[in-house]
């Protein structure tokens, strides 16, 4: 595996590829990979004659306050992790490669009917700054694919819409949530949880598959739904942010006619901030 930094170098490395008509693949992460992100790079493998992993902790989709500083950079360990994994090229650029004019503001790509929602009301900004290096990376790299997690799934919902607003010409695919035994998704962030947060975490897949099972026993009462949610979020041990029942394509609000719907909730346990979603299709 080939480690570049700058943009110059990894489309030196592309062209080199597309001479020989080779498809490329594309998975963004902010690094400190756990198998979830693995799985991820297995199934771009499964869809291109080349990988791409980039590696960038990205500051514009972190709010004040938030972790920028503190998101745990591992990247002997990454790398260790996507040699082993045949990843073609690890891109690890620096933020002064992303953002180079650093004296003013950069553009800013945004998807304003589903940015401000569910995470986005907690998280001013956030989904703007995910936009915007999504954008960024699909026009340095031109994949051919790009592997998104479905455990970030409002984040899934946005990037197809950017990409089918912008014609981009890249296949965006979601790959299915990994999790621990007791059901609770991997995510590097589950490292900020101490003893008493692990014990409690699983109880937000808990509450999402309860809501899940009344849906498919036949309950359409999405608001009473949803207030159920947020208290087994609250007996759980969780500050919670939201529990939402949405249309799965658009996260808009469900009607009587909907049929496939996602759950999605968000929570605190200590410093910890957790989000997870389930997918029913009734």
């Amino acid at each position: 595996m080939k480690t570049v930094r700058t943009i110059a170098s990894l489309r030196e490395n592309l062209h080199g590829w597309r001479g020989f008509d080779e498809t490329v693949a594309l998975v963004p992460t902010m690094g400190n990979l756990h198998a979830g992100h693995l799985s991820l790079v297995d199934i771009a493998r499964s869809l291109a004659d080349r990988v791409v992993v980039s590696i960038f902790v990205n500051p514009t989709q972190f709010g004040p306050g938030e972790d920028f500083a503190a998101y745990p950079r591992t990247l002997d360990k990454d790398r260790r992790l996507l040699t082993r994994a045949s990843v073609d090229i690890l891109f690890a650029p620096t933020v002064e490669e992303m953002y180079p004019q650093r004296d003013r503001p950069g553009t800013v790509v945004s998807v304003p009917e589903l940015s401000g929602i569910l995470c986005g009301e907690f998280r001013p900004g956030h989904f703007d700054g995910v936009a915007s290096v999504v954008t960024r990376l699909f026009n340095i790299v031109q994949p051919d694919s790009a592997v998104f997690g479905q455990k970030d799934y409002q984040q899934l919902v946005i990037i197809r819409r950017l990409q089918a607003d912008l014609h981009l010409p890249v296949r965006v695919v979601g790959g299915p949530t990994l999790r621990e035994p007791d059901g609770l998704a991997l995510s590097s962030r589950n490292q900020y949880l101490d003893a008493d947060g692990r014990a409690r975490a699983p109880g937000l897949h808990r509450a999402l598959a309860a809501c899940v099972e009344r849906l498919r026993a036949g309950e359409r009462g999405y608001g009473a739904l949803e207030k159920r949610g947020l208290a087994d979020l609250v007996a759980a041990g969780f500050r919670p942010d939201y529990f939402a029942i949405r249309n799965a394509a658009d996260l808009g609000p469900p009607a009587a006619a909907s049929r496939s719907l996602a759950v999605l909730a968000a929570g605190h346990l200590g410093r910890a901030r957790l989000i997870d979603n389930l997918l029913v299709d009734l």
